[in-house]
């Protein structure tokens, strides 16, 4: 069905005369060459393997060609669709809203990123105190004009005089660290590469911990070192590696905590997103004698463990006999189990996602129907009351174990994110940054609903629109999910909506298992062979929208990126008839071979793996590119990908558009099957403004276009 669009903002009769009397060129047709394989018993055709690239997955001068022509394509689509120009010009606006970080403490010395109007990206500013002026200590847009370096992370030392940072280039999240004089601002000589992070400073600031990759191009070569200040990276010691052999030599690996006063390291390694191991490490022992002595604190258990040290105690946050998580105080010194005390025990109405250390007090984060609550406890764990927040919404908050200061970061989908300095000895709480947004928060409504997924499970999902929205099955509706690694999707505000809501658009977001939100259980229900359980809860929720009066199949689109685009993915293939537009972004659709390629076996534990006979079995039934069927008629649909992406290949993106586009039996007039392959991003991380508004103009005006949405 060819669709017009208009919208008060940028709406003209003649442009919707080109959409609606022109004819789009379908998409380039691609090689076909077959490769034929028995998996487990299953012959299995691959029609595009060679858009895999070479035997290692780079790209080749022919893959590189077909991706210049679809590019060439879909931009030939998008930059030509009536009131593309008004509405990239109004979505330029509302993202030059400026960006603040939650300020990190040191002493006098609160370090924060800020980003203005049209800077590209983020610098790191100092203020010496909270209501001090303002100092820019790193601009990245002066070290590349291209906007394409991005500062990753910071950390100072303990007393604000010298900051570690890392920084890479067009999105490959490979991050070199270096080290800045906060005083003079001069960059120290040192240099760390590596894919360095998860840096902890030693109090006398001669050095600090990290983990790094050993090789950025193997992404299972983790390991933890220690960097003296003063010396080449060369010279750094490495105190723990990433297995080599064994059922966790592909995870994420290794990663380490240091304590305040650096007696204590906590090493954990990770073995999927519901399990890690853990130890403690005498650091004084080691800088003593050299020897690293691991104690075991959590080993060779389903269950998730980690927390923050203080003086000899770990505040242990576990999932340990506790799905929705609780907290366990360990004395280093004697850290057997049964020396264990339990001070904050698990809850059944909400679900612990950290603690914290302030002074004299314990603050611990939970999730409770998919909002945010803050709760206070002395350091035996006795209850001292929440933490009063502005709403219902998505909050986190940062403290220092050397005062009762902290900063509240709140947002919802009606609030912008604020950052509010708090006093968690008296309640107290002042805004302390909230950037200035051109739109009005208050004509939104926000509703949470529940409804039953295929298994009769329950399922919320976040409802926002225009107040005074009439309910009549025809409004423009974007579903989006994520639904895996445990990952909670929470309220979130986006000014970049808004056009969406005052053009009578409704955006819902499900909680889908496989995510965070209602615990390890709700996690597990969505993994490995529990997968279809998410792509149900998905369809029942956009069955819900119709039912309900809000949409119908022909104004309802899906959307989703990384695991979300594996979501979208397999509701594409298979529940055309239910989504009338499809944005799959950085996506995982070739779930038989995805583990072959980058990072992607840190994901087994989360999908199983196609070399495991009876993981296969589920695997198959549901990986979107296996399950492409000629001849359907399926709706619209805007791959993306990012050529220079260390996590998902962007050849799920590829051989997906490839096959789709000569199995689809709509008009591609109408409803085409698009890609677009960023050649300077990688994963979405980093992107510089003009690259990210670009982004976000194409999947809004594709479902502006392809959902119908008139003027209203």
């Amino acid at each position: 069905m060819r669709r017009n669009f208009c919208s008060r903002f940028v709406c003209s009769i003649a442009a919707v005369s080109v959409i609606s009397g022109a004819s789009l060129a379908g998409p380039p047709a691609s090689r076909v060459d077959s490769v034929v394989e028995t998996i487990h018993g299953a012959e299995l055709t691959d029609d595009y393997r060679w858009l895999e690239g070479d035997e290692n997955g780079n790209m080749t001068e022919e893959v590189t060609a077909w991706t210049d022509t679809q590019n060439a394509y879909t931009r030939s689509v998008l930059d030509n669709l009536p009131g593309r120009e008004g509405l990239e010009s109004r979505l330029r606006e509302l993202m030059e809203i400026g960006s603040v970080s939650t300020p990190t403490m040191r002493r006098d010395r609160y370090f924060y990123s800020r980003r203005e109007g049209s800077e590209n990206q983020a610098s790191i500013f100092l203020k010496i105190g909270a209501d001090g002026e303002a100092r820019r200590l790193l601009d990245p847009n002066e070290i590349d004009e291209s906007g394409l370096v991005t500062i990753s992370w910071y950390v100072p030392n303990h007393d604000g005089t010298l900051l570690a940072f890392g920084m890479y280039r067009s999105g490959d999240e490979n991050s070199t660290g270096y080290v800045l004089d906060v005083e003079s601002g001069d960059w120290l000589a040192d240099e760390v590469p590596g894919k360095v992070g998860g840096l902890n400073w030693t109090p006398d600031s001669k050095g600090f911990f990290y983990r790094s990759l050993a090789d950025t191009s193997d992404p299972y070569s983790g390991r933890i070192k220690y960097h003296k200040l003063g010396t080449h990276a060369r010279q750094d010691k490495t105190l723990f590696k990433q297995y080599t052999e064994g059922p966790w030599a592909k995870t994420y690996g290794p990663y380490a905590r240091v304590s305040e006063d650096a007696r204590w390291m906590i090493l954990g390694y990770s073995k999927g997103w519901q399990a890690n191991d853990l130890w403690a490490i005498d650091l004084e022992r080691w800088f003593r004698t050299g020897e690293f002595v691991k104690v075991d604190i959590l080993v060779d258990v389903d269950a998730n463990g980690g927390g923050p040290v203080w003086g000899d105690t770990l505040y242990m946050e576990t999932t340990l006999d506790a799905p929705n998580g609780r907290v366990i105080a360990i004395d280093l010194n004697n850290p057997e189990r049964e020396n264990w005390n339990e001070l904050i025990p698990e809850r059944s109405d909400a679900v612990l996602q950290g603690v914290s250390v302030a002074k004299g007090l314990l603050v611990a984060q939970y999730l409770k129907n998919a909002s945010t609550a803050i709760e206070q406890f002395d350091m035996q764990g006795r209850p001292l009351g929440a933490v009063d927040l502005p709403g219902i919404g998505s909050a986190g908050i940062a403290t220092r174990s050397d005062r009762t200061e902290a900063y509240l970061t709140f947002s919802s989908y009606n609030e912008p994110r604020s950052i509010y300095k708090v006093d968690l000895a008296d309640g107290s709480r002042e805004l302390w940054d909230r950037p200035e947004v051109p739109v009005d928060p208050s004509s939104v409504e926000v509703k949470q609903v529940w409804y039953k997924s295929k298994d009769g499970t329950k399922v919320s999902m976040f409802i926002i629109h225009n107040k005074g929205l009439k309910l009549d099955g025809t409004n423009p509706t974007i579903l989006y999910g994520y639904g895996g690694f445990n990952i909670s999707m929470t309220p979130r505000f986006s000014a970049t909506m808004f056009p969406w809501y005052e053009n009578g658009g409704v955006y819902a977001v499900a909680n889908l298992r496989g995510g965070g939100e209602y615990g390890e259980a709700w996690h597990e229900a969505g993994m490995k062979g529990n997968k279809q359980n998410v792509f149900d809860d998905l369809y029942a929720a956009a069955q819900w929208l119709v039912d309900n009066g809000y949409t119908s199949p022909e104004h309802l689109g899906v959307a989703g990126g990384s695991n979300g685009g594996l979501l979208t993915g397999a509701a594409v293939t298979q529940r055309p008839d239910l989504f009338s537009a499809v944005i799959s972004a950085v996506p995982l659709l070739d779930m038989v071979r995805y583990h072959d390629f980058l990072m992607a076996r840190y994901w087994v534990p989360e999908y199983g793996s196609s070399e495991d006979a009876e993981q296969f079995k589920s695997i198959l039934a549901y990986s979107p590119y296996q399950n492409i069927k000629p001849g359907t008629n399926y709706p619209a649909v805007l791959f993306t990908a990012g050529e220079n992406d260390a996590r998902v290949h962007p050849l799920h993106a590829r051989k997906m558009a490839a096959a789709m586009q000569a199995a689809s039996a709509s008009d591609q007039t109408d409803e085409p099957i698009m890609i677009w392959v960023d050649r300077d991003a990688g994963h979405g991380a980093g992107k510089p403004l003009d690259l990210r508004v670009r982004d976000v103009a194409d999947q809004r005006i594709f479902m502006m276009w392809q959902l119908g949405m008139l003027d209203r």
